[in-house]
């Protein structure tokens, strides 16, 4: 199977990743806006919030994702991270991640695709689960492989709706379907990929 890497991706890439045996990881696509490559979607104490990475843009011709290097101008990782504590801190199982989370955003990341492949192996190392990757070599309009690339993008033809669980902030709006797998990892701790094998994706043309 075929997939973006993504910034702590929607849980409904994690459904597709959990259901199978190894994954390729797409390298060399253009750039696109408006997709999950720089956000992902948290649940506050204000309800669905976006985290969003900015990015250096650059004029005139497109830009491969693996050249898209991250606007480090200011302090985005001490936000995010200062975003989530807020968010999760009463959560079950942040306390269990936090010093590895800490870690990642400690890291200075010069290129989008370096700091989203680590978001990947820190979700896989607290999934515990060792499903191989591999990258691709060259962009492939129609892979052999199953393509779930528009995973990544926001406004995908992909629709999903999640099994609800517990969220932190459900009594005051209810259960949020499809947000950042954080969210699934800090309610659901070590049992979050037998929820993964559980659900399954539907889609639409």
């Amino acid at each position: 199977m075929l997939f973006q890497p993504t910034y702590f991706s929607p849980i409904a890439q994690y459904v597709a990743i959990a259901n199978c045996e190894n994954i390729v990881l797409e390298l060399h696509d253009n750039y696109l806006k408006q997709s999950y490559r720089n956000r992902c979607y948290i649940y506050t104490a204000s309800g669905k919030l976006l985290l969003n990475i900015s990015i250096l843009h650059t004029r005139g011709s497109k830009q491969l994702t693996k050249d898209v290097k991250i606007d480090n101008y200011y302090d985005w990782q001490k936000q995010h991270f200062k975003t989530l504590e807020s968010a999760y801190r009463s959560s079950p199982y942040f306390e269990f991640y936090e010093d590895d989370l800490r870690a990642l955003y400690d890291k200075k990341h010069t290129y989008l695709l370096d700091l989203n492949l680590d978001c990947h192996e820190f979700v896989m190392d607290v999934l515990q689960e060792d499903i191989s990757h591999t990258p691709t070599l060259v962009y492939e309009k129609k892979p052999v492989v199953s393509d779930f690339r528009s995973l990544a993008v926001v406004k995908t033809t992909r629709e999903f709706n999640n099994t609800p669980y517990v969220q932190v902030f459900d009594d005051k709006f209810g259960f949020i379907p499809n947000l950042s797998i954080l969210d699934l990892i800090f309610m659901e701790g070590p049992i979050s990929f037998t929820y993964l094998m559980k659900q399954k994706l539907k889609t639409t043309h």
